[in-house]
């Protein structure tokens, strides 16, 4: 699984990713960023796992894994004044299909605000799509293999979302477990996500720290 099983969080996902998840008791694990310094809280079912450089901050707020992780004030805290908090995302996840893609190399959306943010987050990001769309592939939190989807022409809810998330699986070595995170309010993703065979296993929000925090 390409992703870093040595950090507790990659432990978390890829056993969830084949229905094992963490135990229902409300606890919460608080451990370094990624090897990219990424942080952020993570929650499961009943359980979480908050990822920073500065644990200290995390005990007065007592957080627990029923909701308490994502407490305002406790995001506030970790990402300190002139930091950034990310949206609370669903997070997705299913095996890549494989065996190539009609979807091409798109070089002319590099300032889309989906490719900048993509390539913000996520490193060796490459970006496909057609003239419906695009999609961003790369490597995210715990180097996991991360896709998005833009549609960029045409009407939504015609199915090109299920398209080019499709056509990303397919661009992608089979059996890799390609991940997505979803706004929860995005009920449009969402669906073309759950009708191309993705399972939520999660949610998170990513977070940057001020400088110097």
């Amino acid at each position: 699984m390409p992703m870093s099983i040595d950090h507790a969080l990659g432990r978390a996902l890829a056993a969830a990713v084949l229905g094992r998840f963490p135990p229902v008791d409300g606890l919460v694990d608080v451990v370094p960023p990624d090897a990219a310094g990424a942080c952020g809280v993570v929650c499961f079912t009943g359980h979480a796992v908050i990822l920073t450089d500065r644990p200290e901050v995390v005990g007065p707020f007592e957080p627990d894994g029923f909701g308490g992780a994502l407490a305002p004030a406790l995001l506030l805290a970790l990402a300190g004044e002139g930091g950034e908090i990310g949206s609370i995302d669903v997070v997705l996840a299913r095996p890549a299909i494989g065996g190539g893609t009609d979807l091409t190399v798109r070089t002319d959306v590099d300032d889309h605000p989906r490719v900048v943010r993509s390539r913000h987050h996520r490193r060796e990001v490459r970006v496909i799509g057609d003239g419906r769309g695009l999609v961003t592939i790369g490597k995210g939190l715990v180097d996991r293999t991360e896709i998005s989807v833009e549609l960029t022409a045409g009407p939504h809810g015609a199915g090109a979302g299920r398209a080019l998330v499709d056509g990303a699986l397919r661009a992608i070595p089979a059996g890799d477990t390609v991940f997505a995170q979803v706004a929860a309010g995005n009920a449009a993703s969402l669906r073309a996500f759950l009708a191309c065979g993705f399972t939520p296993i999660a949610s998170e929000v990513i977070i940057e720290p001020a400088s110097g925090e």
